[in-house]
C-alpha cells in the first residue's frame, strides 16, 4: 500500500477534484439560469419552479439502483469520461432546441445530468477505494465536502450574474463546455485497473441483488440505511418550508431566505476544512453523531426562532456542522465495503435518503396546517434524534477497512 502522507500529491485525488470544481461551476450556473428563467417564463408559476426539483431529484432516487451496479461492472475512468460526455451532448441538444422555441426542453438538461451522475459518482468512489489509502479517505471527503461549501456559498451569485448578464442560451452554453473540459480533465487519469476475467456470464438482476443482501449481511452499513431513512425524512420534512421561516417567523421577504443560505454555507466552507485538519484524530462515528445532534438543534431551534439574528447563527450552525454527517457517512460506507461493492452499497442506500426525502417533502405541506410551523420542524429535530440512536451500536464497532492494496 502507498504511504504518501500527502494527498495533494495524488494524481487520481487532484483528478478527480479538478473534475468536480468544473462540475459544480456548470451545475450552479444551470440551477440558477433555469430556475430564473422558468420563473420568467411562466410567471412564478409554482408548479413548473417545482419540476425542477422533480428533474433533478426523481433520477437520483430512480437511478442510483442501477447506476451503482453498472458502475461496480463498468471501467471507472471510462464510465466517468463517457458520463461527462454524453451530458454535454444532451446540453448542446437542448441550446438547439432552445434556439428554435420549445423552453420546455430546458428540463431535459437537468435530467439527463441528473441520470448520469448516477453512473459517474460511483465510479469516482471506486477509483478513491483503489487510489487512496485507507488513513487518507477521511481527508479526501473532507475535500470534497468543502469544495460543495464553497459553490453553495458562491454558486448563487455566479449562476444569477451569468443569466443575468448574458441570458438563458449563454448559460446552457457554459454548462456545457464545463462537461466538456471535466471530461479533458478526467482523462489524466490513470488507465483503468483491468478484472480478471471469468467465465460467469455478467447478470445485471443477481448483481443488484448481491448489492441488497451486502447491505443486509453487514452490521455497519444495516445501520446507516436506518440513519439514511430517518436523516431523509427528517429533511424532506423542513425543506419545502425554508420559504415560510423567512415569511411567517421573521416576518421578511421571500428574498430573505438567500441570506439563510449563505449562512448555511459559510457554515459549511468553515466546518469542512475544519474537518480536513482534524480527519485523522476524529472516528467517523464520532463525527456522524456530532453533526446529527447538531441538526436536532439547529432544526428545533430554527422552527422556533423569531429573531433574524438568532436564526441566521442556528443556520451557521446546522452548516458547520452538516460536514460531519456528510463526511462520517462517507467515510464508513467506503472503510466497510469491499471495492467491488462500492457501486452498489451507493445504489442501495442513497435512495433510501431520496425515497423518505421525497416522502417527507410530499407530506410537508398537509402537516404544516395542523402541526403549525413550529410544530413539522419539532417532528424533523426528532427523526433526526432516532438517526442519532442507530448510531450509537456503531461505537462497539471498530471500523476496518476492506481495501486493497493500491499502486502509485
Amino acid at each position: 500500500m502507498r504511504s504518501s502522507s500527502n494527498i495533494f500529491s495524488n494524481r487520481i485525488v487532484l483528478s478527480i477534484m479538478s473534475s468536480n470544481f468544473l462540475l459544480q461551476l456548470g451545475i450552479w450556473i444551470r440551477n440558477f439560469a433555469i430556475l430564473l428563467y422558468v420563473t420568467d417564463i411562466t410567471n412564478n408559476d409554482p408548479v413548473y419552479v417545482s419540476l425542477i426539483s422533480v428533474a433533478e431529484f426523481a433520477p437520483i432516487f430512480v437511478f442510483s439502483f442501477i447506476g451503482g451496479t453498472f458502475a461496480d461492472r463498468w471501467k471507472p475512468k471510462l464510465t466517468m469520461v463517457w458520463c461527462d460526455l454524453l451530458s454535454a451532448v444532451s446540453i448542446f441538444v437542448v441550446l438547439i432546441t432552445l434556439f428554435f422555441g420549445s423552453w420546455y426542453a430546458i428540463f431535459f438538461a437537468t435530467l439527463v445530468s441528473a441520470i448520469l451522475s448516477q453512473f459517474s459518482m460511483p465510479s469516482a468512489m471506486r477509483l478513491f477505494k483503489q487510489h487512496v489509502p485507507a488513513d487518507q479517505l477521511q481527508s479526501v471527503m473532507a475535500m470534497f465536502q468543502s469544495l460543495m461549501a464553497i459553490f453553495m456559498v458562491i454558486g448563487p451569485i455566479i449562476g444569477t450574474f451569468v443569466y443575468q448578464k448574458f441570458g438563458i442560451y449563454m448559460s446552457i452554453g457554459v454548462m456545457g463546455v464545463m462537461f466538456l473540459l471535466s471530461a479533458a480533465v478526467l482523462m489524466f487519469l490513470p488507465k483503468d485497473i483491468e478484472k480478471e476475467k471469468t467465465e460467469v456470464k455478467p447478470d445485471f438482476k443477481r448483481e443488484l441483488a448481491d448489492g441488497f443482501r451486502y447491505v443486509l449481511n453487514h452490521r455497519v452499513l444495516k445501520s446507516m440505511g436506518a440513519i439514511f431513512a430517518a436523516c431523509g425524512l427528517a429533511v424532506g420534512l423542513i425543506q419545502p418550508l425554508a420559504i415560510y421561516i423567512a415569511i411567517e417567523n421573521l416576518g421578511m421577504t421571500k428574498e430573505f431566505i438567500q441570506w439563510l443560505l449563505m449562512a448555511s454555507g459559510v457554515g459549511m466552507l468553515i466546518g469542512g476544512g475544519a474537518i480536513f485538519a482534524l480527519s485523522k484524530k476524529v472516528s467517523p462515528q464520532k463525527l456522524l453523531a456530532l453533526g446529527i445532534i447538531a441538526s436536532v438543534i439547529g432544526t428545533v431551534g430554527i422552527g422556533f426562532s423569531h429573531s433574524p439574528a438568532m436564526t441566521i447563527t442556528l443556520q451557521f450552525m446546522n452548516g458547520l456542522f452538516f460536514p460531519c454527517i456528510h463526511i462520517g457517512i462517507n467515510t464508513l460506507i467506503l472503510s466497510n465495503t469491499e471495492e467491488a461493492f462500492v457501486g452498489r452499497v451507493n445504489g442501495v442506500l442513497n435512495p433510501m435518503f431520496m425515497g423518505m426525502m421525497v416522502i417527507g417533502m410530499s407530506m410537508s405541506g398537509l402537516l404544516k396546517e395542523p402541526l403549525t410551523l413550529s410544530g413539522v420542524y419539532l417532528t424533523s429535530g426528532i427523526l433526526f434524534l432516532i438517526g442519532v440512536l442507530f448510531i450509537l451500536p456503531l461505537f462497539k464497532h471498530k471500523v476496518q477497512s476492506v481495501q486493497p492494496e493500491v499502486s502509485k
